[in-house]
Formats: structure tokens, C-alpha cells, sequence
């Protein structure tokens, strides 16, 4: 519902932003209750915290509603986004509300630090009763307590009939979400001299192997996320599900995939032994700086080599942090010092590399070429230092449009390419999502088309005429994937 008082300073933007302090002081809350006794410090100022910023967003709001629908949560009409800061928070919000039976949540301007406490005690409280049950539950002990702040209602009927294809894009967005948790935990213990914990980064690529062999596209979608400031986690992150799902293309079998997801989770680990600064640096590189960062394949060597010691790590992940910048004719580096031949796991995992790099906002590349630009230079530019036969089974993974391009239609629609055709003969004709129509107007979620589909005279009802720059439309990619 639509707030009249609404000001400018109520905009998408204002809300999201106060909407997000409010689910991780929600969040903050929860946790602080159920780790310390209730007159701990902790909780009394988490559910100070709380009341504050609920106060401050119905002070600019008039009004607050929280409300879930499937993996979306929305403040009053406005829908927040899903990052890879918040997915925790968002995770365990939606996991209480699906099990309490509740729906939405509308607070009350007389809220206080108790009646939170009452709240978060008893939405998190253990038990076996179906939500139904547990929605009535909560409501009347809520009475008993006089706690008047809150309004429940039920999730809304009906739901947004998308059954299965919801639940795989869950699954695949924990599947990112621990991936990329997992990369940062490898970084930082090679900065700090400590053996990661192999066993848990093999639990994380199976899970990627087993979601790519299940259902592709949905981990697709979320490598559009490339958060700038997470870049060197969602590079490594993005990497693997490339390769794992190119190294299929070519026939690997299910345990072949497994060792070379493991290899490209780790092929840029030697970066970690980079000082940050010279990684991050916006100007250009000094000859200095370039020696770091040419350095890193064989670091990573050292890094892999000292972590095998306790672990049945592959030598297969050492030779692709070794190979992967040397390109297919030796002209890369580091230089070989006697005569060799990249292996098809550090084929496989520099096409991955190459690709998610040129396609990423960094310190150094404000505007990165499209995903369409890219695949085609992969195979247009001998200077990329691709495997032709590798490349030429990318696009067939990818398409001439990969997943996340930005397509204008001959219709004067845009679209965000979905997944590539299922049938190899449409490789210029992807599944895309419409998000905006002929006269300009922004479109969510949008309609996904299959551009194969013809109008009644038999010819295509839509053409893609070209890609676009999301950025000049005001469209944020990853918003249609997560």
C-alpha cells in the first residue's frame, strides 16, 4: 500500500537504505537474545538499537509493514535487496516468519524496547507445530504479554506461482552466499600464514557441481551480482561456476568436476601473498607493482603446496594457479623454461577467468565490457590467448548473448538475457527477461520470453537488435536474479 505523506525523502532509495538498518538491528536483536541472558548489556542495547531505527523509519515512513513474499522481503511497497552483506540476515528473517506462519508484520508507532523483547523471544522459540498452528500461538501469547505494537497477518494466497523455480534459485543463492564466505575465509587465512579448512571449501564446490548439474542457470544469474567491493571473493566464486559448468559442456565426469572446481576456486589464491594495495590500485601499474601481480601464479603454487602437507589437496588446483595466466600459445606468464602445453583444466579455468574478469567493475576498469562484447573478443582476439576449442564451448554454454547482457529488442523493449536457448540451433535467440516496455517504462520482475516464439504470420514476435549499457537505463542487473 502506497503512503500518501510519503516525501523525497521516502523515495525506493531512502527506504532501502533505512530498510536495511532495520533487518540487521532485527537481526542483530534476534541473535543478541538467543546468545545472552535478557538483562545482559548486549540485548538491551541491540533492543535499543532496534526501537530506534523502527522509530526513525516510521518518523519518515508514518508507516512500517514488513512483509515476505517467497525470497523477497519488502519494507511497506518498497522491495529490498538481497547482497551478499545481508543474505545471513535475509536468511534467517525469512526462515522465522515461513515457520511462525507469519506473513506480514505491520509495528505500531508505541512500539518499545519490551515489546520487541517478547517478540524475538517467542518467534524464535523451539517447536514442532506447523506454522498455522504457531501463527495463533504467537498471536495470543503476544495478548497475554499486552504487547499491542504489532499487527500479523498470514502469508498472502497463492503465492507468485513460480513453485520450483523458487526454490532452485534459493538453493542456488545459499550455494553463492557460502562460496563466497568460504573464499574470503581461504584469503585471509593465507594472509595470516594459517591453513584454511580444506574439508569445508570441498563441501562448498560439491555443492556447486551438484547445483550446475541440476540446474545451471540459477547460479548463472547470481554471478551478475560482481560487488565491487567483493570482487576478489565473487571473482573466485564466479570462476568456479563457469568452469565447473564448461568443464560439463566437454564431457568431464561428475569427479573430474570436482577437482577442477577445487582448482579454480583456488587458481588466483597466490594474489593473497599480493600486498592490497598494489591489487587495488585505480592508476596504472609501475613496473614494480606489475612484478607483484605477475607473481601470483607461482605464489599460489607455494600457498597450495604448503596447505597439501595436511590435506589430500590435488596437484591438479597447483598446476592451474601455475598455468592459468600463460595463454594457449606460451605467450602469457609466467614464462615456461622448457618447452610445455597448458593442461584442459587451465584451459577450461583461463576462459572462466578471462570472461568474469573483463565483465567486472574494478579499481582499475570503471566501465567493463559487456558479457556479449566479451565472448565475442574471447573469440575474435588472438591476443586474449584463448583455446579456440575451449572458447568455441563457452559460447555454446553461454550463448552469443550470456546470461545478464542488456538487449534492446526490435519491439523498443529491453530485456536482461535469462539463459541461453535449450536448443543449440537458437544460439542468437536467448529465454530473456522484458524489463521495460516499448514506451520505456521499468518492469519487475518482467516476463520471461523465449525470443524462438513466433506471431501468428509465422515470423519471430521479437529480434534482438542490439545489447546496452544497463547503467544508461538505470537498471541494476542482479535486482532480476536474486
Amino acid at each position: 500500500m502506497t503512503n500518501p505523506h510519503r516525501n523525497d525523502a521516502g523515495s525506493d532509495a531512502a527506504v532501502r537504505r533505512r530498510g536495511k538498518a532495520f533487518i540487521l538491528a532485527f537481526y542483530g536483536a534476534l541473535r543478541a537474545i538467543k546468545l545472552y541472558p535478557i538483562e545482559n548489556a548486549a540485548v538491551v542495547k541491540a533492543l535499543e538499537d532496534l526501537t530506534s531505527v523502527t522509530h526513525a523509519l516510521l518518523q519518515q515512513e508514518r508507516d512500517l509493514e514488513f512483509r515476505t513474499a517467497s525470497e523477497f522481503i519488502f519494507i511497506n511497497s518498497t522491495r529490498l535487496r538481497l547482497d551478499l552483506d545481508n543474505y545471513a540476515s535475509f536468511s534467517q528473517l525469512l526462515s522465522l516468519f515461513r515457520g511462525a506462519g507469519i506473513g506480514s508484520l505491520r509495528v505500531a508507532e508505541t512500539v518499545g524496547p519490551r515489546d520487541w523483547l517478547v517478540f524475538l523471544s517467542l518467534i524464535q522459540a523451539p517447536g514442532d507445530e506447523e506454522p498455522e498452528d504457531r501463527f495463533q500461538q504467537l498471536t495470543g501469547k503476544l495478548t497475554l504479554a499486552n504487547v499491542v505494537s504489532f499487527e500479523f497477518a498470514p502469508p498472502a494466497l497463492g503465492g507468485d506461482g513460480l513453485g520450483d523455480r523458487h526454490q532452485a534459485k534459493e538453493a542456488a543463492k545459499r550455494t553463492y552466499a557460502q562460496s563466497v564466505t568460504v573464499s574470503k575465509e581461504v584469503i585471509h587465512s593465507v594472509r595470516m600464514g594459517r591453513a584454511p579448512n580444506i574439508k569445508k571449501i570441498k563441501r562448498v564446490v560439491q555443492a556447486i557441481v551438484d547445483q550446475i548439474l541440476n540446474e545451471e542457470t540459477s547460479l548463472f544469474g547470481l554471478t551478475t551480482l560482481r560487488d565491487y567491493d567483493e570482487y576478489t571473493f565473487t571473482h573466485s566464486v564466479n570462476v568456479c561456476i563457469f568452469s565447473v559448468a564448461l568443464g560439463r559442456r566437454l564431457g568431464l565426469s561428475k569427479l573430474q568436476l570436482y577437482d577442477l572446481g577445487l582448482a579454480a576456486l583456488f587458481h588466483d589464491i597466490g594474489k593473497a601473498r599480493v600486498p592490497v594495495d598494489v591489487l587495488n590500485k585505480p592508476d596504472q601499474l609501475s613496473e614494480s607493482d606489475w612484478r607483484s601481480i605477475a607473481n601470483h601464479p607461482w605464489l599460489g603454487v607455494l600457498s597450495l603446496f604448503q596447505m597439501r602437507g595436511a590435506t589430500d589437496l590435488p596437484y591438479r588446483s597447483m598446476v592451474v594457479a601455475y598455468e592459468h595466466h600463460m595463454k594457449h600459445d606460451m605467450t602469457g606468464y609466467p614464462r615456461p623454461v622448457r618447452p610445455r602445453a597448458m593442461g584442459i583444466f587451465s584451459k577450461i579455468v583461463a576462459a572462466a577467468d578471462g570472461f568474469d574478469a573483463a565483465t567486472s567493475r574494478r579499481a582499475y576498469q570503471n566501465d567493463p565490457l559487456s558479457p556479449a562484447a566479451v565472448i565475442q573478443e574471447m573469440r575474435d582476439n588472438p591476443k586474449r590467448g584463448m583455446d579456440p576449442v575451449v572458447v568455441k564451448a563457452f559460447m555454446s554454454l553461454l550463448g552469443l548473448y550470456p546470461v545478464g547482457t542488456v538487449v534492446v529488442l526490435d519491439t523498443f523493449e529491453l530485456g536482461i538475457v535469462h539463459a541461453t536457448n535449450p536448443n543449440p540451433e537458437s544460439i542468437s535467440r536467448p529465454i530473456v527477461r522484458i524489463v521495460s516496455d516499448a514506451q520505456g517504462n521499468v518492469l519487475f520482475p518482467g516476463e520471461l520470453v523465449d525470443l524462438t516464439t513466433e506471431s501468428s504470420d509465422g515470423v519471430y514476435a521479437r529480434t534482438i537488435i542490439k545489447t546496452a549499457d544497463a547503467a544508461r537505463y538505470g537498471i541494476r542487473v542482479a535486482d532480476y536474479f536474486v
